[in-house]
């Protein structure tokens, strides 16, 4: 089993949430982030200059069997990218072992 941390803007998240739906990946965990980048430019917006530095992102964390690996991180980086700085990172780890709460069992096949 793998783990998939993926860091996306807040305004691709909708794109992103059918994307994973539309190839299998029906449950996932996410919250609203604030986070530091690599982009140190400030923005005039209506005339009030603001920083950049903290932005506001969604941070989903899933975990998938290892046949779905590919292609949700597939489905993450297409739906997900603008083209431009700031789109997000993903990260993949190993999951040792998944349990279903309500039954014990445990193994893969908690996930489905």
């Amino acid at each position: 089993m793998k783990k998939i941390e993926a860091t996306i803007r807040k305004s691709k998240f909708s794109d992103v949430k059918k994307a994973l739906h539309a190839v299998g990946v029906n449950f996932f965990t996410y919250w609203d982030v604030t986070g530091i980048g690599n982009e140190k430019q400030g923005h005039v917006y209506r005339g009030v200059s603001y920083s950049t530095s903290d932005i506001q992102r969604r941070h989903l964390s899933i975990v998938v069997n290892d046949d779905f690996e590919e292609v949700t991180i597939k489905a993450i980086l297409e739906a997900g990218s603008t083209g431009h700085v700031g789109d997000g990172k993903i990260f993949v780890s190993d999951v040792q072992e998944a349990y279903r709460i309500r039954t014990g069992d445990k193994g893969g096949d908690t996930l489905n």
